[in-house]
């Protein structure tokens, strides 16, 4: 009910029309093409389509139902604006008609001019219907008994219906003016001679797609001379001409249909070529894609073999750092791995028994780390070890009383490359305990002996 915008970028329209009578159809598809912008595009459902309003919307993607706005001229009986529902309000007068401006004397002038001296032209679209019609054309165009059809091919007379069919179709074809002579047209049982000329637009852009088709009458030609008794030439020579021109007309006719349909056949031909063409390319990308996917399924194999390898590595891997961990915990050995900066690469079980060591402190310094052990050189002669590749081993006590053997080795891996250092802490307090008894009781059977 209410008037439609303007200037819109996209029209989505789905799954309506399929309910909607055909008329409303053919009224709402004008409003939309209205509607739209140049280059503006409409959106339909799945089940419905602009069957009736081709020469509105060309399509962008058929199977989606995407069209694209055509510069078209719309005819005015076309586009049926809905009717206002607007009440009046009471105390307002009905708004005033505008006065019409008086024509001036250059557009009478133009009037009478294309009245009298122009040839009758009607503007149509791509279909035939017609949009525009300038002078009189009763003579050439008579309307069709039945339901009102403004479309040229149904409107035209006897004598034009089939030049006019041909030279419409051949000037779209080949996008060039064409003209059609000689054409006669009987009005009211008397023959008119006429010459048609048919011209695809292309400019302005407005009428762009659009054919203009213009008629000229042409002088008839002169009546048959009596003879010197009264009598005229006989009837039958003159039909004989008739025939004659008739005969040669249907000739250029049929030379014009035989040269198209060469030509289409040559556009045929070049068409099938084209599609051979096409269908070698297509099976040879088919063969190279058959043998792009034994190649994959070849690759996905040994990848699949390579994984089971991995991962029998990987199990490998697991179970021999599950050895090597239970075998570093069984020796109650404390062993500290460090890389070639000496930072923390890895320790064992019990190392927080002399280093105040977290999981998260790998990759610190060890000079970072609090120790128990009375050892302030442990970073120095790391460090020397790396440089010189000599193992060092020292016995050292800690802050309550106990000893540790401290061996320090380089790390070497499989390649036989130093990749920093390993520390050993080896507990030997009782040892010590026993040695320092030892010492004692030597002392004391020393003193034994002197005194005795």
């Amino acid at each position: 009910m209410d008037p439609p915008f303007t200037k819109l970028d996209l029209i989505l329209c789905r799954n309506l029309l399929i309910y909607l009578t055909p008329e409303i159809q053919k009224k709402l598809l004008p409003l939309f093409h209205y509607s739209l912008k140049p280059g503006g595009v409409l959106f339909l459902g799945s089940a419905e389509s602009i069957s009736s309003s081709t020469e509105l919307f060309a399509p962008l993607n058929l199977k989606m139902r995407i069209f694209r706005r055509r510069e078209s001229l719309l005819a005015p009986d076309l586009v049926e604006f809905p009717p206002s529902f607007v009440p009046e309000q009471p105390g307002i007068t009905p708004e005033t008609p505008m006065a019409k401006p008086s024509d001036n004397l250059q557009t009478l002038a133009d009037q009478v001019l294309l009245r009298n001296f122009f040839p009758p032209a009607v503007l149509v679209n791509g279909t035939g219907d017609i949009l525009y019609i300038s002078g009189r054309i009763g003579n050439y165009l008579e309307p069709a008994a039945g339901k009102a059809n403004w479309n040229i091919f149904a409107m035209a007379r006897e004598g034009l219906r089939f030049e006019l069919g041909n030279a419409f179709h051949k000037a779209q074809r080949q996008q060039e003016v064409i003209t059609a002579k000689g054409l006669k047209v009987g009005i009211n049982g008397a023959p008119r001679i006429v010459d048609l000329t048919v011209q695809p637009l292309a400019e302005p852009v407005a009428l762009r797609g659009m054919v203009m088709i213009v008629f000229t009458d042409v002088a008839s030609p002169p009546a048959p001379k009596r003879t010197g008794r009264g009598k005229a030439v006989p009837g039958g020579t003159a039909r004989l001409l008739e025939l004659e021109q008739e005969v040669r007309h249907l000739n250029e006719v049929l030379q014009s249909t035989r040269e198209e349909m060469q030509s289409s056949q040559e556009e045929l031909k070049s068409t099938n070529e084209e599609l051979q063409s096409t269908n070698e390319e297509l099976q040879s990308t088919n063969e190279e894609l058959t043998t792009s996917r034994e190649e994959m399924q070849s690759l996905n194999e040994e990848l699949q073999t390579v994984n089971a390898e991995q991962q029998f590595k990987m199990d490998e891997l697991a179970r021999l750092n599950s050895d090597m961990r239970n075998l570093l915990n069984s020796t109650e050995i404390v062993t500290v791995f460090l890389d070639r900066e000496l930072n923390l690469r890895r320790f064992t079980s019990g190392a927080n028994r002399l280093f105040k060591l977290l999981p998260g402190d790998v990759g610190r310094p060890l000079s970072d780390i609090t120790s128990d052990l009375l050892y302030p050189e442990l970073t120095e002669v790391a460090g020397e070890v790396v440089r010189s590749l000599l193992f060092s081993e020292k016995q050292v006590p800690t802050t309550d009383g106990r000893w540790f053997s401290v061996r320090i080795m380089p790390y070497r891996t499989v390649a036989d490359v130093i990749d920093g250092v390993v520390i050993t802490f080896a507990e030997i307090t009782a040892a010590k305990k026993l040695e320092s008894i030892l010492r004692e009781e030597n002392a004391r059977f020393k003193v034994l002996l002197k005194g005795g």
